[in-house]
């Protein structure tokens, strides 16, 4: 089970979606920030799709789903990609499989 969570930042109004939890298949999704487009984006880790390609077994070598940088890094659930301000969880949590 899985939960979808919304995060925006009150400096520059940028809004990002992130999940929480294991998907249907086993997998996990990660956020990732990308310095080069200024992006939070998920990318799905593990589970079925993990055991069928080994490159989607971790976050090592994965590259941004918008640029195609190679900097991507695991986001800290805080700091805004666009403005370096500090991002506000949304209250409300949507469930997701």
């Amino acid at each position: 089970m899985a939960w979808k969570l919304k995060y925006r930042c009150p400096d520059c109004g940028y809004e990002a979606e992130t999940y929480e939890g294991k998907g249907l298949f086993g997998q996990h999704i990660t956020a990732v920030s990308c310095p080069d487009c200024h992006s939070i984006q998920n990318i799905v880790v593990g589970g079925v799709i993990g055991d069928v390609a080994p490159s989607f077994r971790s976050e090592v070598g994965r590259l941004c789903l918008h640029c195609g940088s190679e900097r991507i890094t695991i986001w800290n659930h805080s700091t805004c990609p666009r403005c370096g301000g500090r991002m506000k969880e949304d209250e409300e949590r949507e469930f997701w499989t």
